[in-house]
C-alpha cells in the first residue's frame, strides 16, 4: 500500500489542532510532569534542521510519559524582545512588532508542521504587555526587597526600615554596596531623598554607577556573553568599558545558594561546573595597605594572606577611583593612555588573556604593613574593579601572572613559600610547603599560617578574614527601544515604582529607534511617555513640570528578563490578577525535564535561578529551583559546499583540478548541488548572484564537483537545511526520526540528507505489515511466542533507551523488530497495534493514522504505554554449538531448562556425536550454560 505521508500528516495536524488533543488540564488527579524546550528567539531566518533535534527529544519524552499516565504540561512561547527585530527597525523603519509578529507566524507555521505535541493555549510571548506585565511587576516587587543576611532571605523593604527605625545600622547584616554606619535618630532626623538614597545601598534591584560594555554603533549596554574580541556579537561593532548609572540585579546576595543549589540539581557536570566557576567562591582576607604620602588606603582580597611578606609591588584596576588620587603628574599621560587602551577591552577579554602582561605605573608607592618594605603602585588589565576591591598585592615568587608582570617591569621577587626550584625564573604556587623569609609565620604550613596572618591582620585593625565570590550583580539596563520598560520614574533625581495598578507600562510609538540627539535611549524619542502622579497615568512628555508629572525611565530591561521566569507563566498563562495562581505553581512545581543549549550556563540557566529563589523567599512559590534535570543537546552540523576560484579570474576549477592551479575556497549554496550529489548545477550557480553570470568552469568528466567540509550550520555558510523541504519529501515523522538517528542526543553530529532514504524506507515497511497488498488487514489470530519475543524484547529497549534519554538505539531497535515481524510475515493485532503505541513518541503521524485504521476512535495519544512481560524473553529451546578440539563439529537445540550436566550427557550420546569420539572418551567437557560445549579428547 502506498505510504503518503503528505495526506497523513496533513490530516492528523488537523485533527491534533481541531481537537485540542495536546491541551494540558489544571484539573487533575493524575501526576504531573513538566517538559520544557528553552525559550526559542523567533528570528526572521526561521528553523533549519539543526533546531529541531532538542524539541524532537523532549516532545519523544513528554508523548512517553502521557502514555505512562502523567498530567503532561509541554508548552511553547517566545523570547520575542531582541536586538535583530530592533536593527531591521533602525534599517527600514517596519515596527519591531510587526517583525516579530511576521517571525512567530514563520515558526509556528514550522513548528507544525513537525507535529509537536505543544499545548498551544499556553503560548506565551515577552514582547506582549499582557506578559510583560508581569516582567514589571517583578522588578517591583525586587526593587522594594533587600537580603537579609542573618535569615539568608529577601524580605519586605519595610523590614529593613523598621530596622533603621528601631536601631539604625546597629545588628544588620545585610546585602549592600557600602557599608552605612547611621543611628535610628539620624535614620529618624534625615530627609525623604535621603532615605530614598540610603535605601537604594541595599534594594535587589537598584541603581548605581557601573562599568559597561557600551556599543556607540548599536547604542546601548551590551552583556559580557554578547561581546566577542571587543566587538558586538551583533554587527560586529567596537565596544568599549565606560562607567554609567544602571539598573542593577542583586544577584550576588544569592552567590552562596546559587552555588549550593547546584548540588541538587540532575545537570550536565560541565555546565555546573561553568557556574560555580562564574560565581568563583573564595575565602582569604581583606586587607588595608597605606599608600605614601596620601590619605587613601588600598584595600585589597587575596586568597593567599600567608604570602604577605612576599608582597613586593601592587596592581589597580585601571578603572580604579583610586588611581586618579595617587597618580603622579609625571606618571598622568602613561596612566591615562594605558587607561583608554583598556576601555576597548571587555571584562571577559581582560579575564581570558592570560599570556599577554601590559600595565602603566603611577608613581605612586604602597606600605607592606608587615615587612614594612615600599611597594611600587601599579595599574594593569588583568585587575578588574568588579572582582574584590580592583586591587592585588602582587607576590611574584608564587603567582604566574604576578611573576610575568615583575619580568617584564623588573620589580622585586621574594621567595617566601619553601621550594628548591629558582622563584626567579618561575613561580612556585603550592599550599604543601612551609612558609620562609615570612618572620613570626616561618615554618608554618599552609593551613596554620594563614588563620595566624588573619588574626593579625585583625589584631593590627588593617583588615579581617572573609569570603569572596567573583560574581557581580547583573546589569538590567539596556539603551534599547524594543525591550520591557522599566516602571519607574524621577521624583528630584530619584527613582520611584509605579504602582501596580498602572501596569502595565506599556512601549510608547516612536518616530525613530535611534538614540536621541541628546544621546538619551530611544524612549527620549516618545511623546506621551511621562507619569502624572496625581492622576496615575502616562501622559506626554510635554507635560513634565517635575512637580506632579515626572520623566520616566528611558532604558528598557535586558533580553534575559522575560525569559527569567517564563516556566512559571506556562502553569497560568491567562491570569490576570496574578502572575501564577500559588496553587498552580504548587502542583507543577519544577520543570521535571528542561532541555537545551549549554551556552546559556552563565546567562539565562543563572539569572532564571535567582528569580526563582527570591520569589520563594518572598513566598510567591514553593521550590527551591525552576529546572531540576537539564539535558545540553549537541548540534546538528551542516555539510557545507565549496567551489575553487582561480585567483584574479571568473573560472572555477572542479575540486580534483583544483590542486594545479592557485585558487581561493569560496562557500556555495548547497541549495546548488544536483539532488544529494556533490555535483554543481552550474546553470543555477550562474543564475544565484549577479557576480557569478558570466562564470566560467573547468570540468572534470564533464561534471563540476564541489568540495565538502563539516561545519556549524548557519546561514553564512549557505549550508543551512530547511525542515519544511524535508517534510514536503520525506515526512515529518522522517524528519524526527532521522535527527533521533543520527547519534547520541548529547553530542554534535553532520547532517546529510542522503541518509533520510533509510529510515524513510523503514517508515513504508513499517506501514506496509498493516497491509496486504493495497488492502488493510489485520488477524486477529493469537501471535506465537516469536512474535511476542519480537514486541516484548522491544518494549523492553525502549523503555529503557527513553528513560535514559538514548534516542538513537530506540531507532535502530524499531528497525530491527519491523524486519524481523516483516521476515515471519506477522499481521497479528495484538501485536501491531502496541507497535503503534511504542513508535508513536518519535513517528506520531503514521502511528495515529495506523491506530485509526485499528478501529480506535481516539487518538493514540493517551493510550497505556505496553507493559513488559519477561515470560516472553524467556527461551524454550538453545541451539548449543558443539566444538571438538576447538573446531565447531554440529549444532544441538535442547531444553533451556537443561542443567550443565544435563546437556553434557545429551551431547555425548547424541548420534552425531559418536563417530567423532571413535570410542575414546573426552579429556575435558565444558558446557558454558545457554551459549556452548567445548569438548577435548
Amino acid at each position: 500500500m502506498f505510504y503518503d505521508h503528505q495526506q497523513i500528516e496533513k490530516k492528523w495536524q488537523k485533527y491534533w489542532e481541531d481537537n485540542q488533543t495536546y491541551k494540558t488540564s489544571n484539573n487533575t488527579d493524575k501526576p504531573k510532569f513538566y517538559v520544557l524546550d528553552m525559550f526559542p528567539y523567533p528570528s526572521g531566518a526561521g528553523l533549519h534542521v539543526g533546531h529541531p533535534l532538542g524539541y524532537i527529544a523532549s516532545d519523544i519524552y513528554a508523548r512517553y510519559k502521557r502514555h505512562q499516565g502523567f498530567n503532561v504540561l509541554h508548552p511553547v512561547g517566545y523570547d520575542s524582545f531582541g536586538l535583530p527585530a530592533e536593527q531591521y527597525a533602525i534599517q527600514t523603519g517596519q515596527h519591531p512588532a510587526i517583525t516579530t509578529e511576521e517571525n512567530i507566524n514563520r515558526y509556528e507555521e514550522q513548528l507544525k508542521k513537525i507535529g509537536f505535541s505543544f499545548d498551544w493555549s499556553r503560548e506565551v510571548r515577552t514582547s506582549d504587555a499582557s506578559y510583560y506585565k508581569w516582567t514589571q511587576w517583578i522588578f517591583i516587587e525586587l526593587y522594594h526587597s533587600w537580603y537579609n543576611k542573618n535569615t539568608d532571605k529577601a524580605e519586605p523593604i519595610q523590614t529593613l526600615i523598621q530596622h533603621f527605625e528601631e536601631k539604625g545600622t546597629e545588628g544588620l547584616n545585610a546585602n549592600q554596596n557600602d557599608e552605612l554606619t547611621f543611628t535610628a535618630e539620624e535614620w529618624k532626623n534625615a530627609s525623604d531623598l535621603d532615605k530614598e538614597d540610603i535605601l537604594l545601598n541595599y534594594r535587589l534591584a537598584y541603581r548605581a554607577e557601573t562599568t559597561v560594555n557600551w556599543c556607540p554603533a548599536l547604542g546601548t549596554v551590551l552583556a559580557n556573553d554578547e561581546v566577542k574580541d571587543g566587538k558586538s556579537e551583533r554587527g560586529g561593532f567596537p565596544v568599549f568599558q565606560k562607567k554609567m548609572m544602571q539598573w542593577s540585579m542583586r544577584i550576588s546576595a544569592y552567590s552562596e545558594r546559587l552555588l549550593q543549589g547546584l548540588n541538587t540539581l540532575d545537570w550536565p557536570q560541565p555546565l555546573k561546573d561553568a557556574q560555580e566557576y562564574w560565581i568563583g567562591k573564595s575565602q582569604g582576607a581583606q586587607v588595608q595597605f597605606q599608600v605614601e604620602g596620601h590619605d587613601e588606603i588600598i584595600e585589597v582580597f587575596t586568597t593567599r594572606p600567608d604570602t604577605i611578606f612576599g608582597a613586593t609591588f601592587m596592581v589597580l584596576a585601571p578603572e580604579n577611583p583610586l588611581v586618579d588620587a595617587i597618580t603622579t603628574a609625571a606618571q598622568k599621560i602613561d596612566v591615562d593612555t594605558y587607561i583608554e587602551e583598556t576601555s576597548k577591552k571587555t571584562e571577559r577579554d581582560r579575564m581570558s588573556d592570560v599570556k599577554n602582561v601590559s600595565g602603566a605605573f603611577t608613581g605612586a608607592y604602597a606600605i607592606n604593613p608587615f615587612s614594612g618594605e615600599k611597594m611600587p603602585v601599579y595599574i594593569s588589565d588583568y585587575v578588574l574593579m568588579g572582582y574584590g576591591t580592583g586591587a592585588v598585592m602582587a607576590v611574584p615568587a608564587h603567582d604566574e601572572r604576578d611573576h610575568r608582570f615583575a619580568k617584564k617591569f623588573n620589580l622585586t621577587i621574594k621567595k617566601v613559600v619553601e621550594t628548591d626550584e629558582d622563584v626567579q625564573e618561575k613561580s612556585f604556587d603550592s599550599k604543601d610547603s612551609v612558609c620562609v623569609n615570612s618572620d613570626f609565620l616561618n615554618g608554618l604550613h599552609y593551613n596554620d599560617a594563614k588563620s595566624k596572618i588573619i588574626s593579625e591582620i585583625e589584631n593590627k585593625g588593617i583588615g579581617h578574614g572573609t569570603t569572596n565570590y567573583r560574581q557581580r550583580d547583573a546589569i538590567f539596563s539596556r539603551q534599547r527601544y524594543w525591550g520591557e520598560p522599566v516602571p519607574v520614574y524621577y521624583k528630584e533625581g530619584m527613582p520611584y515604582t509605579l504602582p501596580v495598578s498602572a501596569l502595565p507600562l506599556e512601549l510608547p510609538e516612536v518616530e525613530k529607534y535611534l538614540p536621541t540627539e541628546d544621546g538619551d535611549p530611544p524612549l527620549g524619542n516618545a511623546k506621551v511617555f511621562a507619569w502624572d502622579e496625581a492622576n496615575q497615568k502616562v501622559v506626554s512628555t510635554d507635560l513634565i513640570d517635575d512637580q506632579t508629572v515626572f520623566p520616566l525611565e528611558l532604558s528598557t530591561m535586558p533580553g534575559w528578563a522575560g525569559s527569567s521566569w517564563y516556566f512559571l507563566r506556562y502553569m497560568d498563562p491567562n491570569d490576570q490578577e496574578v502572575f501564577v495562581k500559588k496553587e498552580l505553581a504548587d502542583y507543577w512545581g519544577q520543570v521535571d525535564l528542561y532541555i537545551g543549549g549549554s551556552e546559556h550556563a552563565t546567562g539565562h540557566l543563572l539569572y532564571s535561578r535567582f528569580w526563582n529563589m527570591f520569589l520563594k523567599d518572598r513566598g510567591y512559590i514553593t521550590h527551591d529551583e525552576p529546572f531540576q534535570k537539564l539535558i545540553n543537546q549537541g548540534m546538528i552540523l551542516g555539510m557545507s559546499a565549496f567551489i575553487y576560484r582561480i585567483d584574479g579570474t571568473n573560472q572555477y576549477v572542479s575540486k580534483n583540478l583544483a590542486g594545479d592551479y592557485k585558487t581561493q575556497k569560496i562557500h556555495v549554496d548547497v541549495s546548488l548541488l544536483k539532488g544529494t550529489s556533490d555535483e554543481l548545477d552550474t546553470e543555477a550557480f550562474k543564475a544565484w548572484r549577479p557576480d557569478y553570470t558570466d562564470a566560467e568552469f573547468i570540468l572534470e568528466d564533464g561534471k563540476y564537483i564541489t568540495d565538502r567540509e563539516v561545519e556549524k550550520m548557519s546561514k553564512s555558510k549557505y549550508n543551512v537545511v530547511n525542515p519544511d523541504d524535508i517534510c514536503e519529501e520525506y515526512g515529518a515523522d522522517g524528519l524526527r526520526l532521522y535527527e533521533m538517528f543520527l547519534g547520541p542526543l548529547e553530542q554534535s553530529k553532520p547532517w546529510n540528507t542522503q541518509g533520510l532514504s533509510g529510515v524513510y524506507g523503514f517508515l513504508k515497511k513499517f506501514w506496509n505489515l498493516y497491509f496486504n497488498g493495497e488492502t488493510f488487514e489485520v488477524s486477529d489470530e493469537e501471535p506465537t511466542k516469536a512474535e511476542y519475543k519480537v514486541l516484548h524484547t522491544l518494549i523492553k529497549k525502549v523503555v529503557y533507551d527513553i528513560e535514559n534519554f538514548s534516542f538513537n538505539t530506540s531507532v535502530s531497535s524499531f528497525m530491527i523488530a519491523v524486519n524481523e515481524l516483516q521476515k515471519i510475515k506477522c499481521n497479528k493485532h495484538n501485536i501491531l497495534e502496541p507497535l503503534a503505541v511504542i513508535i508513536s513518541p518519535y513517528a506520531p503521524h503514521i502511528c495515529e493514522e495506523l491506530w485509526s485504521l485499528l478501529g480506535n476512535k481516539q487518538s493514540v495519544e493517551f493510550e497505556k504505554f505496553p507493559v513488559l512481560n519477561e515470560e516472553y524473553l524467556v527461551e524454550d529451546e538453545i541451539e548449543y554449538p558443539v566444538s571438538v578440539n576447538g573446531k565447531m563439529k554440529f549444532k544441538i537445540s535442547l531444553s533451556a531448562q537443561l542443567s550443565a550436566k544435563e546437556v553434557e550427557d545429551l551431547v555425548i550420546s547424541d548420534a552425531k556425536m559418536q563417530p567423532i569420539l571413535e570410542g575414546k572418551t573426552p579429556k575435558k567437557i565444558i558446557v558454558v550454560h545457554h551459549r556452548i560445549v567445548n569438548i577435548v579428547i
